[in-house]
This record gives C-alpha cells, structure tokens and sequence, in this order.
C-alpha cells in the first residue's frame, strides 16, 4: 500500500461501513484506463468539482515512472490524502478507479484498506450511471 500525504493524516478508520454508508461518503469517481489516462468522470451535487481528477492522473503516472525505473511490482491501490478529502485509488483488472472520498480517511489496518479496495473494484460504470447520486461529467 502506498499512501502520498499532502497533509497530516486524519483519524484512522477502524472498519468498513455499509455499502449505503459508503457511497455517500463518495463524491466523485474517475477510472482510467491501464495506461493511466482518464477515461470517465462522475460527479455528484455534493461535489462538481474534477481538479482532482488531475491529481490522480499524476500519481497515476508517476506510479509508471517508478514501477519502469526501479523494477518494482504494481500496486493494488494508494490513498491521496488531498487538504479536506481523500482520493483512492485502486488497480482493477483492466483500470484504474478512483474514488473521492467526502473527507480524509485512513484504514486502521492493511486488511481494511485491502476489503476497501475489493469494495471499490465492484463499481461498474453501468451502476454509477444508473445511481441516482451520481451525474456523468
């Protein structure tokens, strides 16, 4: 697990909620192709806002730049603890989704953030669109 930290770190998490509970915890989604290029955005009325799409796609490549220089293995997700919020990030079989949180968390364990991860490699772009909480940006 990689964890980039703009700010300090907010409370640890000590177990997963509901599948309800956490898609309103989620105000944006972004998933991007193997290569790391965005490929779908949802927003939500709780958040318009996509710069933070930006972040992602950085990180995103700085991951490849890493990976290819110094022969290190993949990564099956990062956290991107942005000033309010937190982006995460998760490798999928054939992307890369990444999930705005609606605030800053941390996983209390290596476990939690690993149930996370396969929660979030659930999402299919089908049920966002047909969510009534996200909006296709």
């Amino acid at each position: 697990m990689t964890t980039v930290n703009a700010f300090p770190l907010a409370q640890p998490v000590s177990s997963l909620p509901s599948h309800d509970a956490i898609i309103q915890t989620i105000v944006g989604v972004a998933t991007f192709d193997l290569n790391g290029l965005p490929k779908e955005y949802f927003i939500t009325a709780d958040n318009k806002q996509t710069n933070w799409v930006q972040l992602v796609f950085q990180a995103l490549g700085l991951k490849s730049l890493l990976l290819s220089s110094l022969k290190l293995e993949g990564f099956q997700h990062i956290t991107i603890d942005l000033q309010q919020q937190s982006a995460i990030v998760v490798r999928g079989r054939d992307n890369y989704i990444a999930v705005l949180m609606k605030s800053r968390i941390t996983f209390a364990s290596l476990a939690e953030a690993d149930q996370f991860s396969h929660w979030v490699r659930q999402f299919e772009s089908q049920v966002l669109r047909q969510h009534d909480r996200f909006i296709v940006a």
